[in-house]
């Protein structure tokens, strides 16, 4: 499990400096050494709440990921509030992906977290700056690693025809895909994690439970962050009936989904308060029998419904 730390920057509703470390201190405590972060999540705002729980411990015992690609610049006049985050520091987004752009990407992230080095860097979002993002921030990243300053670095990303885009023009070590392999939509599956498995790059999965589809497939349920289609909701609803013959809750099985691929190397999760870190590394012990994951693989929906 890799601790998703969005919600640390505000995503969706404020979160305060006690509850933040409060979510930290219980993901610690369930063994969680493993997080992932980026200067867009509260532009900096997960970054230096994270960076303050880690400095506390030794730093060979975790490992951390951060993203290039949104630079940050202070701004009085910006709101507290945009895209997705609220309660923030008074900073915008730039978008910038080229080499000097990562770099210095790099070097902020290196300082709000107080770390001498990350072990994974991301390509964050790169599917408007694709050209520019697979020659100059590629480039750079591979320099970085060479120089000790990041271990490995790759693409984070929504969509599995960009990440194959990385896996096959660049030499990424890494590919964070969120949404597109999960136990209800499965893009990733034709040739993203094929294409992984064949160059040895290392997958992390986010977005399994489809923007909480997987929570709670209701008439109106989120799924990629806009109401779900009828249709959608109706295969949801499907797997949960399955999932409740078997006695598993469905965000148990589809948190788990994810591991049964060999080239998926970890999940990320997305809650950081400390009753949803609880619940999360529960439902991640939850037993799924096999015969529940064959009914879950004979409901997958037709793509064509998928948005």
């Amino acid at each position: 499990m890799v601790l998703g730390t969005a919600e640390l920057g505000g995503l969706y509703r404020p979160m305060t400096d006690d509850e933040a470390q409060a979510g930290l201190a219980a993901a610690w405590e369930r063994r969680v050494r493993a997080f992932d972060t980026a200067p867009h999540y509260g532009v900096g705002l997960a970054e230096e709440r994270l960076g303050r729980f880690l400095r506390e411990g030794p730093r060979e015992a975790f490992t951390v990921s951060t993203k290039v690609g949104r630079l940050l610049v202070d701004d009085p006049g910006a709101p507290d509030a945009a895209e997705g985050f609220v309660g923030t520091p008074r900073r915008r987004r730039v978008r910038d992906y080229s080499a000097d752009g990562v770099r210095r990407s790099i070097e902020e992230s290196l300082s709000r977290l107080g770390l001498d080095r990350v072990e994974i860097a991301l390509v964050h979002d790169p599917e408007d700056h694709l050209p520019q993002a697979l020659d100059e921030a590629a480039s750079a990243l591979s320099g970085l690693r060479d120089e000790g300053v990041i271990a490995g670095w790759g693409v984070g990303t929504n969509h599995a025809d960009v990440a194959e885009q990385f896996v096959r023009a660049t030499d990424a070590d890494h590919v964070l895909v969120a949404g597109r392999y999960s136990v209800l939509d499965r893009r990733a599956e034709r040739t993203l994690l094929p294409a992984c498995a064949e160059r040895g790059v290392r997958v992390l999965v986010a977005g399994v439970l489809n923007s909480g589809l997987l929570v709670d497939p209701r008439p109106g349920a989120p799924f990629d962050y806009a109401p779900a289609p009828d249709g959608l909701v109706a295969a949801a609803r499907r797997m949960a009936d399955a999932c409740a013959a078997h006695g598993v809750p469905l965000r148990a099985a589809a948190l788990q989904f994810p591991t049964r691929h060999p080239a998926v190397d970890a999940v990320v999760t997305g809650g950081a308060r400390a009753a949803m870190v609880a619940d999360t590394a529960a439902q991640l012990a939850v037993p799924v029998p096999d015969a529940l994951w064959a009914e879950l693989d004979a409901l997958v929906p037709d793509p064509a419904l998928l948005p």
